[in-house]
Protein backbone atom coordinates (compact mmCIF):
# COMPACT_ATOMS: atom_id res chain seq x y z
CA UNK A 1 0.00 0.00 0.00
CA UNK A 2 1.44 3.42 -0.89
CA UNK A 3 2.70 5.42 2.11
CA UNK A 4 0.47 8.39 1.21
CA UNK A 5 -2.62 6.19 1.31
CA UNK A 6 -1.53 4.61 4.63
CA UNK A 7 -1.07 8.05 6.19
CA UNK A 8 -4.44 9.24 4.88
CA UNK A 9 -6.11 6.08 6.26
CA UNK A 10 -4.41 6.48 9.64
CA UNK A 11 -5.40 10.13 9.79
CA UNK A 12 -9.00 9.23 8.98
CA UNK A 13 -9.03 6.52 11.63
CA UNK A 14 -7.60 8.86 14.28
CA UNK A 15 -10.17 11.51 13.38
CA UNK A 16 -13.00 9.04 13.81
CA UNK A 17 -11.55 7.97 17.13
CA UNK A 18 -11.21 11.55 18.31
CA UNK A 19 -14.74 12.40 17.19
CA UNK A 20 -16.12 9.34 18.96
CA UNK A 21 -14.20 10.21 22.13
CA UNK A 22 -15.42 13.80 22.04
CA UNK A 23 -18.99 12.59 21.54
CA UNK A 24 -18.77 10.25 24.51
CA UNK A 25 -17.27 12.98 26.72
CA UNK A 26 -20.01 15.42 25.65
CA UNK A 27 -22.80 12.93 26.33
CA UNK A 28 -21.28 11.99 29.70
CA UNK A 29 -21.06 15.67 30.64
CA UNK A 30 -24.69 16.27 29.62
CA UNK A 31 -25.86 13.19 31.57
CA UNK A 32 -24.00 14.26 34.72
CA UNK A 33 -25.39 17.77 34.43
CA UNK A 34 -28.90 16.37 33.97
CA UNK A 35 -28.58 14.10 37.00
CA UNK A 36 -27.23 16.96 39.12
CA UNK A 37 -30.10 19.22 38.07
CA UNK A 38 -32.67 16.51 38.80
CA UNK A 39 -31.14 15.82 42.20
CA UNK A 40 -30.94 19.49 43.17
CA UNK A 41 -34.49 20.29 42.02
CA UNK A 42 -36.15 17.25 43.61
CA UNK A 43 -38.56 18.20 46.38
CA UNK A 44 -37.64 16.75 49.78
CA UNK A 45 -40.08 14.22 51.21
CA UNK A 46 -42.49 15.90 53.62
CA UNK A 47 -41.77 14.98 57.23
CA UNK A 48 -42.20 16.45 60.72
CA UNK A 49 -38.65 17.82 60.50
CA UNK A 50 -39.25 19.97 57.41
CA UNK A 51 -43.01 20.64 57.21
CA UNK A 52 -45.20 22.85 59.39
CA UNK A 53 -48.90 22.08 59.10
CA UNK A 54 -51.86 24.40 59.61
CA UNK A 55 -55.47 23.33 60.10
CA UNK A 56 -58.65 25.40 59.84
CA UNK A 57 -61.84 23.74 61.15
CA UNK A 58 -61.63 21.40 64.14
CA UNK A 59 -65.18 20.04 64.24
CA UNK A 60 -66.33 16.42 64.33
CA UNK A 61 -64.08 15.38 61.43
CA UNK A 62 -61.24 17.87 61.68
CA UNK A 63 -60.45 17.20 65.33
CA UNK A 64 -59.80 13.49 64.75
CA UNK A 65 -57.83 14.16 61.57
CA UNK A 66 -55.61 16.67 63.34
CA UNK A 67 -54.86 14.19 66.11
CA UNK A 68 -53.22 11.81 63.62
CA UNK A 69 -50.86 14.55 62.43
CA UNK A 70 -49.90 15.51 65.99
CA UNK A 71 -49.26 11.86 66.92
CA UNK A 72 -47.03 11.54 63.84
CA UNK A 73 -44.89 14.41 65.19
CA UNK A 74 -45.96 17.30 62.95
CA UNK A 75 -45.98 20.83 64.33
CA UNK A 76 -49.63 21.84 64.02
CA UNK A 77 -51.22 25.29 64.21
CA UNK A 78 -55.03 25.39 64.32
CA UNK A 79 -57.84 27.90 63.95
CA UNK A 80 -61.49 27.36 64.80
CA UNK A 81 -64.20 29.97 65.26
CA UNK A 82 -65.27 28.25 68.50
CA UNK A 83 -62.01 27.90 70.41
CA UNK A 84 -63.37 25.30 72.84
CA UNK A 85 -63.66 22.80 69.96
CA UNK A 86 -59.91 23.05 69.43
CA UNK A 87 -59.02 22.64 73.12
CA UNK A 88 -58.45 18.83 72.97
CA UNK A 89 -55.87 19.46 70.23
CA UNK A 90 -54.17 22.21 72.22
CA UNK A 91 -53.94 19.75 75.11
CA UNK A 92 -52.12 17.38 72.70
CA UNK A 93 -49.57 20.07 71.81
CA UNK A 94 -51.10 21.98 68.91
CA UNK A 95 -50.63 25.75 68.68
CA UNK A 96 -53.55 28.13 68.24
CA UNK A 97 -53.82 31.05 65.82
CA UNK A 98 -56.52 33.69 65.84
CA UNK A 99 -57.18 33.92 62.11
CA UNK A 100 -56.75 31.76 58.99
CA UNK A 101 -54.14 34.27 57.82
CA UNK A 102 -52.14 33.74 61.03
CA UNK A 103 -52.35 29.95 60.59
CA UNK A 104 -50.91 30.17 57.08
CA UNK A 105 -48.12 32.54 58.13
CA UNK A 106 -46.82 29.76 60.40
CA UNK A 107 -47.40 26.85 57.99
CA UNK A 108 -46.09 25.22 54.82
CA UNK A 109 -49.28 23.23 54.17
CA UNK A 110 -52.71 24.46 55.31
CA UNK A 111 -55.72 22.12 55.50
CA UNK A 112 -59.30 23.32 55.71
CA UNK A 113 -62.46 21.39 56.53
CA UNK A 114 -65.31 23.79 57.25
CA UNK A 115 -69.07 23.89 56.65
CA UNK A 116 -70.17 25.65 53.48
CA UNK A 117 -68.66 27.06 50.27
CA UNK A 118 -69.09 30.55 51.71
CA UNK A 119 -66.93 29.48 54.67
CA UNK A 120 -64.30 28.07 52.31
CA UNK A 121 -64.18 31.33 50.37
CA UNK A 122 -63.90 33.34 53.57
CA UNK A 123 -61.15 31.34 55.30
CA UNK A 124 -59.05 30.92 52.15
CA UNK A 125 -59.59 33.92 49.89
CA UNK A 126 -60.49 36.86 52.14
CA UNK A 127 -57.84 39.44 51.18
CA UNK A 128 -57.10 40.50 54.75
CA UNK A 129 -57.81 37.48 56.97
CA UNK A 130 -57.78 34.50 54.58
CA UNK A 131 -55.12 31.79 54.56
CA UNK A 132 -53.82 32.61 51.07
CA UNK A 133 -53.00 36.14 52.24
CA UNK A 134 -50.61 34.70 54.84
CA UNK A 135 -49.11 31.83 52.83
CA UNK A 136 -45.52 32.12 51.61
CA UNK A 137 -44.58 31.35 48.02
CA UNK A 138 -44.35 27.58 47.59
CA UNK A 139 -47.00 26.88 50.22
CA UNK A 140 -49.96 24.56 49.63
CA UNK A 141 -53.66 24.88 50.47
CA UNK A 142 -55.64 21.65 50.85
CA UNK A 143 -59.40 22.08 51.10
CA UNK A 144 -61.12 18.95 52.43
CA UNK A 145 -64.57 20.54 52.67
CA UNK A 146 -67.24 19.24 50.30
CA UNK A 147 -67.68 22.34 48.18
CA UNK A 148 -68.34 23.63 44.67
CA UNK A 149 -66.02 22.48 41.87
CA UNK A 150 -65.96 25.99 40.39
CA UNK A 151 -64.74 27.41 43.72
CA UNK A 152 -61.97 24.78 43.83
CA UNK A 153 -60.80 25.94 40.40
CA UNK A 154 -60.90 29.58 41.52
CA UNK A 155 -58.82 28.81 44.62
CA UNK A 156 -56.30 26.92 42.47
CA UNK A 157 -55.92 29.88 40.10
CA UNK A 158 -55.59 32.37 42.97
CA UNK A 159 -52.95 30.21 44.65
CA UNK A 160 -50.96 29.81 41.43
CA UNK A 161 -50.94 33.59 40.92
CA UNK A 162 -49.13 33.87 44.27
CA UNK A 163 -46.63 31.10 43.51
CA UNK A 164 -48.51 28.61 45.69
CA UNK A 165 -50.57 25.48 44.99
CA UNK A 166 -54.08 24.40 45.95
CA UNK A 167 -55.59 20.92 46.08
CA UNK A 168 -59.28 20.10 46.52
CA UNK A 169 -59.40 16.93 48.61
CA UNK A 170 -62.86 16.25 50.11
CA UNK A 171 -63.23 13.06 52.11
CA UNK A 172 -65.70 10.25 52.73
CA UNK A 173 -65.93 7.88 55.67
CA UNK A 174 -67.61 9.90 58.40
CA UNK A 175 -66.49 10.34 61.97
CA UNK A 176 -65.42 6.68 62.23
CA UNK A 177 -63.16 6.98 59.19
CA UNK A 178 -61.68 10.18 60.60
CA UNK A 179 -60.97 8.54 63.96
CA UNK A 180 -59.44 5.43 62.40
CA UNK A 181 -57.46 7.22 59.69
CA UNK A 182 -59.29 5.28 56.98
CA UNK A 183 -60.98 8.08 55.03
CA UNK A 184 -61.36 7.97 51.26
CA UNK A 185 -59.73 11.16 49.95
CA UNK A 186 -60.70 12.48 46.49
CA UNK A 187 -57.92 14.76 45.24
CA UNK A 188 -58.04 17.28 42.42
CA UNK A 189 -55.22 19.54 41.22
CA UNK A 190 -51.60 19.12 40.16
CA UNK A 191 -50.78 15.42 40.44
CA UNK A 192 -47.15 16.08 41.42
CA UNK A 193 -48.34 18.20 44.37
CA UNK A 194 -50.81 15.47 45.42
CA UNK A 195 -47.97 12.92 45.32
CA UNK A 196 -45.74 15.21 47.38
CA UNK A 197 -48.51 15.51 50.01
CA UNK A 198 -48.93 11.75 50.30
CA UNK A 199 -46.99 11.46 53.62
CA UNK A 200 -49.69 13.69 55.14
CA UNK A 201 -52.64 12.14 53.30
CA UNK A 202 -51.55 8.62 54.31
CA UNK A 203 -52.05 9.52 57.98
CA UNK A 204 -55.70 10.38 57.25
CA UNK A 205 -56.71 7.63 54.81
CA UNK A 206 -56.24 6.63 51.18
CA UNK A 207 -55.82 9.35 48.56
CA UNK A 208 -57.37 8.86 45.13
CA UNK A 209 -56.16 11.23 42.41
CA UNK A 210 -59.17 12.24 40.29
CA UNK A 211 -57.70 14.84 37.88
CA UNK A 212 -57.22 18.60 37.67
CA UNK A 213 -58.64 21.34 39.90
CA UNK A 214 -62.27 20.69 40.87
CA UNK A 215 -62.17 16.99 40.00
CA UNK A 216 -61.86 15.99 43.64
CA UNK A 217 -65.07 17.90 44.35
CA UNK A 218 -66.89 16.30 41.41
CA UNK A 219 -65.89 12.85 42.70
CA UNK A 220 -67.09 13.66 46.23
CA UNK A 221 -70.44 14.92 44.92
CA UNK A 222 -70.90 11.66 42.98
CA UNK A 223 -70.07 9.86 46.23
CA UNK A 224 -72.78 11.82 48.07
CA UNK A 225 -75.34 10.98 45.37
CA UNK A 226 -74.54 7.29 45.84
CA UNK A 227 -74.80 7.52 49.63
CA UNK A 228 -78.09 9.45 49.52
CA UNK A 229 -80.00 6.75 47.68
CA UNK A 230 -78.31 4.01 49.71
CA UNK A 231 -79.49 5.66 52.93
CA UNK A 232 -83.04 5.91 51.61
CA UNK A 233 -82.95 2.20 50.74
CA UNK A 234 -81.58 1.29 54.16
CA UNK A 235 -84.23 3.11 56.19
CA UNK A 236 -87.06 2.01 53.87
CA UNK A 237 -85.96 -1.60 54.32
CA UNK A 238 -85.93 -1.15 58.08
CA UNK A 239 -89.41 0.41 58.14
CA UNK A 240 -90.74 -2.38 55.90
CA UNK A 241 -89.19 -5.10 58.09
CA UNK A 242 -90.72 -3.48 61.18
CA UNK A 243 -94.16 -3.22 59.59
CA UNK A 244 -93.94 -6.87 58.50
CA UNK A 245 -93.35 -7.89 62.11
CA UNK A 246 -89.73 -8.94 61.71
CA UNK A 247 -87.06 -8.53 64.36
CA UNK A 248 -85.31 -5.59 62.71
CA UNK A 249 -81.92 -6.29 64.32
CA UNK A 250 -82.07 -9.91 63.14
CA UNK A 251 -83.12 -8.75 59.66
CA UNK A 252 -80.17 -6.33 59.42
CA UNK A 253 -77.73 -9.02 60.50
CA UNK A 254 -79.14 -11.37 57.88
CA UNK A 255 -78.74 -8.93 54.99
CA UNK A 256 -75.39 -7.49 56.03
CA UNK A 257 -73.38 -10.23 54.28
CA UNK A 258 -75.59 -10.39 51.19
CA UNK A 259 -76.07 -8.13 48.20
CA UNK A 260 -77.92 -5.57 50.36
CA UNK A 261 -74.89 -5.08 52.59
CA UNK A 262 -73.30 -1.62 52.43
CA UNK A 263 -71.01 0.76 54.25
CA UNK A 264 -74.08 2.78 55.25
CA UNK A 265 -75.56 -0.32 56.88
CA UNK A 266 -72.29 -1.04 58.69
CA UNK A 267 -71.94 2.53 59.96
CA UNK A 268 -75.51 3.49 60.76
CA UNK A 269 -77.88 0.53 61.24
CA UNK A 270 -76.85 -0.14 64.84
CA UNK A 271 -76.99 3.56 65.66
CA UNK A 272 -80.52 3.79 64.26
CA UNK A 273 -81.66 0.83 66.36
CA UNK A 274 -80.18 2.48 69.46
CA UNK A 275 -81.86 5.79 68.54
CA UNK A 276 -78.36 7.26 68.47
CA UNK A 277 -78.59 10.31 66.21
CA UNK A 278 -75.34 11.95 67.28
CA UNK A 279 -73.72 13.43 64.18
CA UNK A 280 -70.91 11.64 62.43
CA UNK A 281 -72.01 13.91 59.61
CA UNK A 282 -74.63 16.63 60.07
CA UNK A 283 -77.98 16.58 58.27
CA UNK A 284 -77.43 20.32 57.60
CA UNK A 285 -74.17 19.61 55.80
CA UNK A 286 -75.66 16.72 53.83
CA UNK A 287 -78.50 18.96 52.66
CA UNK A 288 -75.82 21.44 51.55
CA UNK A 289 -73.94 18.71 49.66
CA UNK A 290 -77.05 17.40 47.91
CA UNK A 291 -78.04 20.96 47.01
CA UNK A 292 -74.66 21.43 45.30
CA UNK A 293 -75.21 18.12 43.50
CA UNK A 294 -78.59 19.29 42.19
CA UNK A 295 -77.07 22.61 41.07
CA UNK A 296 -74.36 20.75 39.15
CA UNK A 297 -77.01 18.45 37.64
CA UNK A 298 -78.84 21.51 36.36
CA UNK A 299 -75.61 22.80 34.81
CA UNK A 300 -75.17 19.42 33.10
CA UNK A 301 -78.84 19.06 32.06
CA UNK A 302 -78.84 15.84 34.06
CA UNK A 303 -81.94 14.29 35.68
CA UNK A 304 -81.29 12.24 38.84
CA UNK A 305 -84.68 11.64 40.50
CA UNK A 306 -83.27 9.49 43.31
CA UNK A 307 -81.01 12.36 44.34
CA UNK A 308 -83.92 14.82 44.28
CA UNK A 309 -86.06 12.53 46.46
CA UNK A 310 -83.32 11.99 49.02
CA UNK A 311 -82.62 15.72 49.20
CA UNK A 312 -86.29 16.46 49.90
CA UNK A 313 -86.43 13.87 52.68
CA UNK A 314 -83.37 15.40 54.31
CA UNK A 315 -84.81 18.89 53.90
CA UNK A 316 -87.87 17.64 55.82
CA UNK A 317 -85.57 16.83 58.77
CA UNK A 318 -84.32 20.43 58.72
CA UNK A 319 -87.94 21.62 58.69
CA UNK A 320 -88.51 19.68 61.91
CA UNK A 321 -85.47 21.29 63.57
CA UNK A 322 -83.32 18.16 63.17
CA UNK A 323 -80.55 19.62 61.03
CA UNK A 324 -77.90 19.14 63.70
CA UNK A 325 -78.56 15.42 63.99
CA UNK A 326 -76.52 12.83 62.10
CA UNK A 327 -77.55 11.64 58.63
CA UNK A 328 -78.87 8.38 60.13
CA UNK A 329 -81.78 10.49 61.45
CA UNK A 330 -83.34 9.94 58.02
CA UNK A 331 -85.27 7.13 59.73
CA UNK A 332 -87.33 9.84 61.49
CA UNK A 333 -88.61 11.17 58.18
CA UNK A 334 -89.75 7.71 57.06
CA UNK A 335 -91.33 7.00 60.43
CA UNK A 336 -93.33 10.21 60.22
CA UNK A 337 -94.48 9.45 56.67
CA UNK A 338 -95.81 6.06 57.79
CA UNK A 339 -96.92 6.90 61.34
CA UNK A 340 -94.71 4.17 62.81
CA UNK A 341 -91.78 4.09 65.18
CA UNK A 342 -89.02 1.50 65.24
CA UNK A 343 -88.31 2.51 68.82
CA UNK A 344 -91.26 0.44 70.07
CA UNK A 345 -90.11 -2.75 68.35
CA UNK A 346 -86.54 -2.32 69.57
CA UNK A 347 -87.74 -1.75 73.14
CA UNK A 348 -90.05 -4.75 72.96
CA UNK A 349 -87.30 -7.09 71.71
CA UNK A 350 -84.67 -5.87 74.19
CA UNK A 351 -83.83 -8.44 76.89
CA UNK A 352 -85.05 -7.70 80.39
CA UNK A 353 -82.36 -6.30 82.66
Amino acid sequence: MPLQFQLRSLSSSNSSFLISKLSINFLTHRLCRSMATTTSSAEPTLSPSNTRVGWIGTGVMGRSMCSHLIKAGYTLTVFNRTLSKAQPLLDMGAHVAHSPQAVAAQSDVVFTIVGYPSDVRSVLLDPSSGALAGLRSGGVLVDMTTSEPSLASEISSSAAAKGCAAIDAPVSGGDLGARNGTLAIFAGGDESVVNRLNPLFSLLGKVNYMGGPGRGQFAKLANQITIASTMVGLVEGMVYAHKAGLDVALFLKAISTGAAGSKSLDLYAARILKRDFEPGFFVNHFVKDLGICLKECQNMSLALPGLALAQQLYVSLKAHGEGNLGTQALILALERLNNVSLESSVTASAPAS
